[in-house]
C-alpha cells in the first residue's frame, strides 16, 4: 500500500518545511511497527522547490488473518484461500488510514514546534494513491473530496489492460491537489475517507470510533453534503453508532449556525430553563414569583402552564401527542398519568435534555405497557422531520422565544406545514407582564437565552399569519393571573387545522420555509 504527499516551495518558504510539519526528516528513511505490518516513511525528493513524502505500508497477511479471526472481507471461514490472497497488501484502505494516524499523529493535530504558526498555513499539496478501492466509482470519489477544496483526478484502473472488454475494476488511481488546505486538514480528510471509499474496516468498530470520526471530521464533516454516507460507512454501517454520530454532528452544525459553543446548545437545563429549541420552564420568572408570593402561595407558573396545556389537549380529544422541545420531560410525565393519551413523543435538539428526561421518567424501569406509550428522540425544529407526521396534537411550550427570528419561519413550516398535527398549542411569555416581576430589571427578558419576548398584540399577529398561511384557525387563552392592565404572564395560542384549506408555503432544498 502506497501514498505520497508532496508540496512545492520558494526560497523564503522551502518545500522541505514538509519534513518539519510531518515530523519526519527528509534525509532519513524510517520504519514503524504496526499491528498489521511495517510502515516506512521516505522522501523520493526533497529540496527547496519540491518535496515529496511517501508512506509505504507492508502488510503482514498472516497477522491480518490471525487478528481478524476469519472475519471481514475475504475472511469468511469457507474462503480460506481468500484470507491470504486479497488486495489488502496493495490497495489503500482502513489499514493505511490507521498507519497515517500512527505515523503522522502530531501532524494530524496541526502541531509543529519547530516552525511555529506554519502548520496553520495552507500549503500547495499533491496527494497520490496508485490503488484505491472505490465502491461507488470515480463519481463518489469526487463527491467526497471536491466539497473539501480538492481538485480530484480519479482514473479507473482496468481489470486487465490486455483485455479492455473486461471493463474497469473497482479501483482508481487518485490524485488530489489543493493550495487552500493545511497539511493537518489533508491528513484528516484521508484518515476518514480512505476507509469510507473502501467501505470496509479490518478491525472491530466500537463506540470509540465515533469519537475518532468526530475528532478527524472537526471543521468539515458537519457541513459535508455526503455526511450521512461518510458516517455510515466509516462506522461499518452499524446503525446505533451512526445514529449517535449523526446526533452529535447535528449539535455541532446547530452550534455553528447559532455562533455558539456545542456545550451551550447541549446544555439542556440552565437554572430551570432550557436553551435553543428546548423546553423553557422559565425558572427565572418562577423564582421571582416565589419571592413575591403570599403566605398561601399559588402554584408556580410552570405548573399552571402545564395544567393549561393538558386541559387544552383534553378538549381537543388528542390521543397521540408531540411535545416539541420537551426539555426535562415534565409535560411528558404529566401526560403519562392520563390514559387517554395513548402515545406521547418527547422531542428535543439536546441529548442532555433527553437523557435527563429519560431519567425523570425512569424509562429503564418502566413497565412494558407504560413504556409502549412514550418515546424520546432528538430532532431540530429548524428542519422537517417525517417522524413528526401523523399526530393529533403538538405542543410548543416556551420554545419559540428561544429561536432567532430569522429562523422562526423554518420552525413554522416544520410544524405547521410539514408535520401538520390537527391541534398545535404554543405558549410564550407575555413581555407586558414583566413589569410585575419586582426582581426583574427594567428592559430585561426573563431568561438570557430568550431571543425575543412578544406583547399580546405581537403574538396574536404572528399566530394569525401562521394560521392563515398553513390552513389553521387560532384562538388565544391566558395562562396565570390575568392582570387587567398588562395581561397574563404567559399567553397561549390554540391552533386547529381546517379541512378545507391547504398550506401554501413552499420549502427550500434544505427543508426550510421559503
Amino acid at each position: 500500500m502506497f501514498l505520497t504527499i508532496g508540496t512545492t516551495g520558494t526560497p523564503e518558504r522551502p518545500a522541505t518545511d514538509l519534513g518539519f510539519l510531518l515530523h519526519k526528516h527528509p534525509d532519513t528513511a524510517q520504519a514503524f511497527s504496526t499491528s498489521y505490518g511495517t510502515a516506512h516513511v521516505l522522501y523520493p525528493e526533497a529540496d527547496a522547490e519540491r518535496c515529496t513524502a511517501a508512506l509505504l505500508l507492508e502488510v503482514d497477511a498472516v497477522a491480518l488473518v490471525r487478528r481478524g479471526k476469519g472475519k471481514g472481507r475475504g475472511g469468511a471461514p469457507d474462503a480460506a484461500l481468500a484470507q491470504y490472497v486479497n488486495d489488502r497488501p496493495y490497495a489503500a484502505s482502513s489499514l493505511l488510514a490507521v498507519a497515517l494516524s500512527n505515523v503522522f499523529s502530531t501532524a494530524m493535530r496541526g502541531v509543529c514546534k519547530a516552525l511555529p504558526g506554519r502548520a496553520e498555513q495552507p500549503l500547495p499539496l499533491r496527494v497520490e494513491i496508485p490503488a484505491l478501492p472505490a465502491r461507488g466509482g470515480p463519481d463518489l470519489v469526487r463527491r467526497l473530496f471536491e466539497p473539501l477544496g480538492w481538485t480530484v483526478t480519479a482514473e479507473p484502473v482496468a481489470l486487465d489492460v490486455e483485455f479492455p472488454e473486461w471493463g474497469d475494476s473497482r479501483y482508481v488511481r487518485l490524485v488530489l491537489a489543493s493550495d487552500t488546505l493545511t497539511l493537518a486538514q489533508a491528513l484528516r480528510h484521508l484518515y476518514v475517507l480512505l476507509p469510507v471509499l473502501d467501505d470496509a474496516k479490518h478491525y472491530w468498530v466500537s463506540s470509540e470510533e465515533v469519537d475518532k470520526l468526530l475528532r478527524a471530521g472537526e471543521g468539515w464533516l458537519p457541513g459535508h453534503p455526503e455526511q450521512k454516507l461518510i458516517t455510515s460507512r466509516y462506522l461499518a454501517r452499524r446503525w446505533s453508532l451512526t445514529r449517535q454520530a449523526m446526533e452529535r454532528l447535528e449539535l455541532v452544525r446547530l452550534a455553528e449556525t447559532d455562533d455558539s459553543a456545542v456545550e451551550e446548545i447541549d446544555n439542556a437545563v440552565l437554572d430551570g430553563d432550557a436553551v435553543l429549541d428546548g423546553d423553557a420552564v422559565e425558572g427565572a420568572g418562577d423564582a421571582v414569583e416565589e419571592e413575591t408570593g403570599t403566605e398561601e402561595k399559588p402554584a408556580p407558573l410552570a405548573v399552571q402552564r402545564r395544567e393549561a396545556v393538558v386541559a387544552a389537549l383534553k378538549e381537543s380529544a388528542a390521543a397521540r401527542v408531540l411535545d416539541l422541545g420537551c426539555g426535562q420531560g415534565q409535560l411528558v410525565q404529566a401526560l403519562l398519568k392520563d390514559a387517554r393519551f395513548t402515545e406521547i413523543v418527547g422531542v428535543d435538539v439536546s441529548m442532555r435534555a433527553l437523557t435527563i428526561a429519560s431519567r425523570r421518567l425512569k424509562l429503564d424501569r418502566m413497565g412494558e405497557r407504560q413504556a409502549s406509550r412514550v418515546r424520546l428522540f432528538q430532532s431540530s425544529l429548524a428542519y422537517t422531520d417525517r417522524r413528526l407526521k401523523g399526530y393529533d396534537a403538538a405542543v410548543l411550550s416556551e420554545v419559540i422565544e428561544h429561536v432567532d427570528l430569522p429562523r422562526l419561519s423554518a420552525l413554522e413550516y416544520a410544524v405547521f406545514g410539514a408535520a401538520r398535527p390537527r391541534t398545535v398549542l404554543v405558549t410564550t411569555p407575555n413581555v407586558e407582564y414583566n413589569v410585575r416581576w419586582e426582581s426583574l430589571p427594567a428592559g430585561h427578558v426573563r431568561h438570557g437565552d430568550h431571543r425575543f419576548e412578544w406583547t399580546r398584540k405581537e403574538f396574536r399577529a404572528w399566530a394569525g399569519r401562521v394560521a392563515e398561511r398553513h390552513g389553521y384557525t387560532v384562538g388565544f387563552r391566558p395562562v396565570g393571573p390575568d392582570d387587567p392592565e398588562v395581561g397574563p404572564p404567559t399567553q397561549m395560542a390554540v391552533f386547529t387545522l381546517t379541512t378545507t384549506t391547504t398550506a401554501t408555503t413552499t420549502t427550500t432544498k434544505e427543508g426550510k420555509a421559503a
